[in-house]
């Protein structure tokens, strides 16, 4: 058992306020203005981790934080201090636990792909009535789109970036994901997979610290920058520059976009998988 002193797990606590209140204030400031941002918005409305959750900081398991009693539900007051009650946790999760390590570890398996180019973002508009994104335009017309979509093909492995594709758009992609083939598909170059390690962290919350759910929300919120750079939105209006996957300029910009992600992607990954790892490992109380 780690034991932090006061000092030290206030002030980290303060930290995590002051880091993700940057990012929640202006959100929050939006909706009760009735507007909404494609970008900065979307890990919170996408994901559903309210930001009251991700504004609270927790050490992770294994962690006495001295002095604190009464600190949050799922904790023990113990005599080094305040602690995750982590075997009740574990009682109720462990299945999920479970399935997230097969998950991130067969992931971080294979090599990653770097020939999808972002046209899942384009089949969600492929022969589209409306639009997920309605309130800003493409910098493309319908027919555009279409031709690309049509000639590039689309090859996303990705269930959750699938599933919202058009009901045109389905029969052209090469693969056709399922949920339950989330764990034999899913690579480390996919935007939306390295984007998900952010699901993945909160899903473990509180037994994983708030530093890596905030680390994984910032990831997630590059990523979404470039995910809708390279989509047939126009968002110039925001100061995003359009990556132009339409051309073969646009398409290695993109790949080495990817290639990017990948790597900053990795070690969140396996911060992830370790934590996992560590309680599974631990005896089952049952």
């Amino acid at each position: 058992m780690e034991v932090l002193e006061p000092e030290e797990w206030q002030a980290r606590a303060e930290a995590h306020r002051r880091r993700v209140e940057a990012w929640a204030a202006p959100h929050l400031a939006r909706r009760a203005r009735g507007e909404s941002h494609p970008i900065e918005d979307f890990l919170f409305t996408y994901y559903g981790h309210r930001p009251a959750r991700l504004r609270q900081w927790h050490p992770g398991t294994g962690v006495a934080l001295k002095g604190a009693h009464d600190f949050s539900r799922d904790y023990l007051d113990t005599p080094e201090g305040a602690t995750l009650d982590t075997a009740a946790l574990m009682d109720r999760r462990r299945p999920a636990v479970e399935w997230i390590a097969r998950l991130l570890a067969a992931t971080a398996a294979r090599p990653a792909f770097l020939g999808c180019f972002g046209l899942h973002e384009w089949a969600m508009v492929y022969k589209a009535v409306e639009v997920r994104h309605g309130s800003w335009p493409l910098r493309l017309s319908g027919e555009e789109i279409a031709e690309v979509v049509e000639q590039r093909g689309v090859r996303c492995g990705h269930f959750d970036a699938f599933r919202f594709f058009t009901p045109e758009a389905r029969p052209l992609n090469v693969l056709q994901p399922t949920r339950q083939q989330q764990e034999e598909l899913e690579q480390p170059g996919c935007l939306h997979a390295n984007m998900d390690l952010y699901k993945w962290a909160y899903k473990l919350s509180p037994l994983v610290s708030g530093e890596l759910v905030a680390d994984c929300f910032t990831l997630a919120r590059d990523i979404r920058a470039v995910d809708m750079r390279a989509s047939p939105y126009d968002l110039s209006s925001l100061g995003h520059r359009a990556i132009r996957i339409e051309t073969p300029e646009g398409r290695a910009e993109y790949a080495a976009e990817q290639r990017g992600f990948a790597e900053r992607a990795r070690p969140q990954r396996q911060r992830l998988l370790d934590v996992c790892e560590r309680l599974l490992a631990a005896p089952d109380p049952r």
